[in-house]
């Protein structure tokens, strides 16, 4: 059936649908509706960098792309692109109607046109002492060769003339906006006389003083058009033998800042003959996209916090987790029991304290960590040097191929290699996805291990904004295979043997298909069977053929999916018995839990592997099984609330139309990330 399966990307559009909703829900805060925008504008940005990107590799290559992909890559490119094209002009539309509703709170976004003359002198003055000296314009209609414009920039298309010469005296003119430098949104100080606020894109700053960029020429008309470059981000790996990782990485970050173009949005307002200029000079097969006025809607996502606290989101503070909350030793609380960890909902200040009292408790004797994203400012860094200087033996596998954040995680693993730290760079041909801390301890005559698994990155920025679990333990049984797993990335040879954890990409893959096999198996001979996922990504057509069968057998299964879903639910005959939601809120949901039922056993995990071809068989992944029982009631507690939200869930469907769930009349409205809060806080005022 043509529906069973809807290519990845073209899900991946839908979720992103999702975001864009959020900017058009007038429930949802305005200011933090301008921000989804933002983060809309900057998930396709992505996108298109990586995604298309490799889409047109393989449209060029033609051979087997359809066998890899499933789909056409060509055909898939054309769907792609409309989808766009009409998701731009509602970014459009939307953009204006927020500017409006902007107003009505007493907030103004001026342009370049409607100054007043306070404002006229406070823009003049901040072009010159600010602005001015960051631009480099260069003539493009006098150079030889078109100037390379950067990827995640925003460049001015510049067409200027003398009125009395006219057609003769056009020249054209290409200067980055200097976003990266500047604000690119600059906030007028507050009158006196008035509540009203006032803020001026850096775009209409350089339009207002446009004519005094190009002073040494005898112009008197000037117009700036926005356009904008989105480059292939992919890194390509030479299999030079002699070179590390570590040479390959930075020497493919050099070739990515000069990957070739794959789209263009401009200004569609921009003059014919300086877009045809322009478009004549870049490479062919370029995806232009005409938009409005202003492009990197990314920044949106730093909208001044302007205007009365009920324009953005009340987010209340992290909870303190009960069983850690004044312990004088969060050694001794894991050891008389598992603890486990809700971000952003409590506080990820615990990891912190837990990394402090190792890196100065004489009975410690080594930390060993996976690190694959780390905040800006990283706490988990100084403490990690703090516990080098302290005599412990530090371990880090630190993951460059960390998709954009190679270039830091080569910084951070720079500065612990100064310090003494041992630093495995990944695995060649296998990323280190895994979330993973091993502390070992001197306890009387024994050695202890003390672990952390879970989700999300060990990331202080994050885990603010990303819903993600984790699970402190002692326990033997699991700690004991994290030790085989640091073994492994030290020896490669070494894969150990995994009783407990599922370790991709060696058994994870397998024992999950085990798994959903015993579901269908005890469907089919009448026993109670149910599947019970949360995920980011679901595109593994191998696992949702698995889902398939294990539906049409009688297994109930429920879903929440965040992004890319392949899978179709509610196809008669196929997969009456799959429901799946996506969530979108305020906090991005990133965990990932497997349910089985298993006979009434019940098997359950937490994380770090979405169900993608990558994670499963290209990738170091761990699922941790939870043993403890008040742990594994808390885990279905928080699914059962996501289950039953009827706010911010959206229906997984063949039209992939984003509805959102039907409300009864009279019907308790829940909407799961604030439950999910209560939940905990009521557990803490319980303990």
């Amino acid at each position: 059936m043509k529906t069973a399966y809807i290519p990845r990307d073209i899900s991946w559009l839908s979720f992103n649908e999702r975001v864009f909703q959020e900017a058009t829900d007038k429930s949802v805060p305005l200011i933090e509706r301008i921000k989804f925008l933002g983060i809309f504008s900057n998930n396709l940005d992505e996108f298109f960098r990586v995604r298309v990107a490799t889409l047109k590799r393989l449209a060029e290559v033609k051979k087997n792309t359809k066998e890899i992909l499933g789909e056409n890559p060509a055909k898939l490119l054309r769907q792609i692109h409309k989808t766009v094209i009409a998701q731009q002009k509602q970014v459009e539309q939307v953009y204006e109607l927020l500017v409006k509703e902007l107003a009505h709170e007493k907030i103004f976004l001026v342009d370049e046109k409607h100054l007043s003359k306070e404002q006229a002198e406070y823009v003049q003055a901040y072009f010159h002492n600010n602005v001015l000296p960051t631009l480099a314009p260069i003539m493009i209609d006098s150079s030889p060769k078109f100037p390379y414009l950067n990827d995640k920039a925003i460049y001015f298309a510049v067409k200027m003339w003398k009125k009395s010469i006219g057609i003769k005296s056009v020249k054209y003119a290409v200067f980055r906006v200097p976003a990266d430098v500047l604000p690119r949104f600059i906030v007028f100080p507050k009158l006196k006389k008035n509540d009203n606020r006032y803020i001026i894109l850096l775009d209409n700053v350089i339009r207002f003083c446009l004519k005094e960029v190009f002073a040494i020429f005898d112009i008197d008309e000037a117009e700036a058009f926005t356009i904008k470059i989105t480059r292939d981000a992919e890194l390509d790996l030479d299999n030079d033998l002699s070179k590390s990782i570590l040479e390959k990485i930075e020497k493919s970050l050099k070739q990515r800042k000069r990957g070739d173009p794959v789209r263009m949005v401009y200004d569609s307002a921009i003059p014919k003959d300086l877009l045809q200029f322009i478009t004549k000079k870049m490479k062919k097969g370029l995806n232009l996209i005409p938009g409005g006025r202003y492009h990197n809607f990314r920044d949106f996502m730093k909208f001044p916090d302007v205007g009365h606290k009920d324009l953005l989101y009340h987010k209340p503070r992290p909870l303190p987790h009960p069983q850690l909350q004044n312990a004088k030793s969060l050694f001794a609380v894991i050891r008389k029991r598992d603890v486990f960890l809700n971000y952003p909902y409590q506080s990820f200040n615990h990891l912190i304290d837990l990394l402090r009292e190792a890196s100065i408790d004489p009975k410690v004797t080594s930390i060993k960590m996976t690190l694959y994203r780390l905040a800006e400012n990283s706490n988990i860094i100084h403490i990690l040097t703090n516990a080098i200087k302290n005599g412990k033996s530090v371990t880090v596998v630190v993951e460059l191929q960390a998709r954009f954040d190679e270039a830091a995680n080569i910084f951070w693993a720079n500065q612990l290699k100064e310090e003494g730290a041992e630093i495995i760079y990944g695995i060649s041909g296998l990323k280190v996805h895994s979330k993973l801390l091993l502390i070992t301890r001197t306890e009387g005559n024994d050695t202890v291990e003390y672990a952390q698994l879970g989700t999300g990155n060990f990331n202080e920025d994050t885990a603010r904004m990303y819903c993600d679990m984790a699970l402190l333990t002692a326990d033997k049984k699991i700690t004991g295979e994290v030790v085989k797993l640091f073994h492994f990335f030290s020896n490669n040879f070494r894969i150990g043997n995994y009783k407990h954890l599922l370790v991709a990409p060696f058994f994870m893959r397998k024992k999950i298909i085990k798994y959903i096999t015993r579901e269908t198996k005890n469907a089919a001979s009448g026993k109670e069977a149910y599947i019970l996922l949360k995920l980011n990504s679901l595109v593994d057509q191998e696992m949702v053929k698995k889902l398939y069968q294990a539906s049409m057998a009688g297994v109930k299964i429920k879903i929440i999916i965040r992004g890319s879903c392949s899978l179709v639910p509610g196809i008669k005959g196929l997969s009456e018995n799959i429901e799946a939601v996506s969530i979108i809120d305020k906090y991005l949901e990133h965990s990932r839990v497997f349910i089985f039922c298993n006979g009434g056993d019940e098997k359950i995990y937490i994380a770090s592997a979405d169900w993608m071809s990558r994670n499963l068989d290209q990738r170091n992944e761990v699922a941790i099984p939870i043993y403890d029982r008040k742990i594994q009631n808390e885990i279905k507690a928080i699914l059962g609330i996501q289950f039953s939200d009827n706010t911010k869930a959206r229906i997984i469907d063949a039209q992939q139309s984003n509805k959102y769930k039907f409300v009864a009349p009279g019907v308790k409205k829940v909407r799961s990330q604030d439950e999910i809060y209560n939940y905990l806080k009521n557990q803490l005022a319980n303990s």
